[in-house]
């Protein structure tokens, strides 16, 4: 990785980190996703104008197809990311879904987009994906008894999947498709918008008391989730998965000192050593 694509991911890490903690205070669903799209759609529309009219894309159906995929992908993971929030611990839950994610995508990249790490980087990876299963706790997680639900575990584990879906399919559009990523994002966040609004319609007494209830988180995560997809987005576009999918998850660094601080979770011996093991992957990934 280049020193901007690094800067361009540990950016994104500590704002990525920042609205999970925003969104997990809500315990939100459906109508919180909704609004936080919403915002974010009116926040970055004069950017993705502007994008638009500078850069000229060429925007036609295959382009259109990518989008409203990554519209799909995009809210069954926010979806299945908040449920998991309301099921569990911050500190289970996202250490959970970042870390399958990126070992899935390092894994499909390799085995369908032709990319090839080299050993430094695939150790760097390797040892980010353990820090973050040893952030979570390691086997304990899945032992009777722990504090962890079998719910929570599972939609962590869901919604790696899912990061590992969008973030391939978004490499291919910025990359084959050549979408601006400003624009690829809020395209798939006015679809989010789109898919959503039903269940806001339907539900609309319950948006009403999230606004009144978190109005600033609402706006916080509004602002900040697509900021941190668009600096990822644009690492991707001059560098493999493979590299970027493992680094963007020193945000488990961010949301452990942030949980830890704001959410009273303990157990520093164990999580120091894991984000140990975190940052050295990092730096592996870099070299590489």
């Amino acid at each position: 990785m280049t020193a901007l694509a690094t800067g361009l991911v540990l950016a994104a890490a500590g704002v990525h980190a920042t609205w999970n903690l925003l969104a997990k205070r809500t315990g939100g669903g459906a109508a919180f996703i909704w609004m936080t799209c919403l915002a974010g759609g009116l926040f970055y529309a004069p950017l993705a104008a502007a994008v638009a009219w500078w850069q000229r894309p060429a925007i036609g159906p295959d382009q259109l197809l990518f989008m409203a995929g990554s519209a799909v992908l995009h809210a069954g993971y926010f979806l299945l990311l908040m449920r998991g929030y309301r099921a569990g611990d911050l500190s289970l839950v996202y250490p959970l879904a970042r870390g399958t994610g990126p070992a899935l995508s390092t894994a499909a990249a390799v085995a369908f987009l032709g990319e090839r790490p080299t050993a430094l980087a695939l150790t760097g990876a390797a040892l980010v994906v353990l820090g973050v299963f040893g952030l979570t706790g390691g086997p304990r997680i899945f032992a009777r008894g722990h504090r962890a639900t079998g719910r929570a575990v599972a939609y962590g584990l869901a919604t790696g999947l899912l990061i590992a879906g969008y973030t391939l399919w978004d490499k291919q559009a910025v990359t084959a498709m050549l979408i601006p990523p400003l624009i690829l994002d809020w395209g798939a966040n006015m679809g989010r918008v789109a898919l959503l609004s039903p269940l806001a319609v339907r539900g609309w007494d319950e948006v009403r008391l999230h606004w009144r209830a978190h109005r600033v988180e609402t706006l916080g995560v509004g602002l900040l989730a697509p900021l941190s997809y668009i600096l990822v987005l644009t690492a991707m576009v001059f560098t493999p998965v493979s590299y970027v999918a493992p680094a963007r998850e020193v945000s488990i660094l961010v949301a452990t000192v942030l949980g830890t601080r704001l959410l009273a979770e303990g157990d520093g011996a164990r999580r120091l050593a894991a984000a140990a093991a975190i940052a050295i992957g990092v730096i592996a990934l870099a070299l590489g």
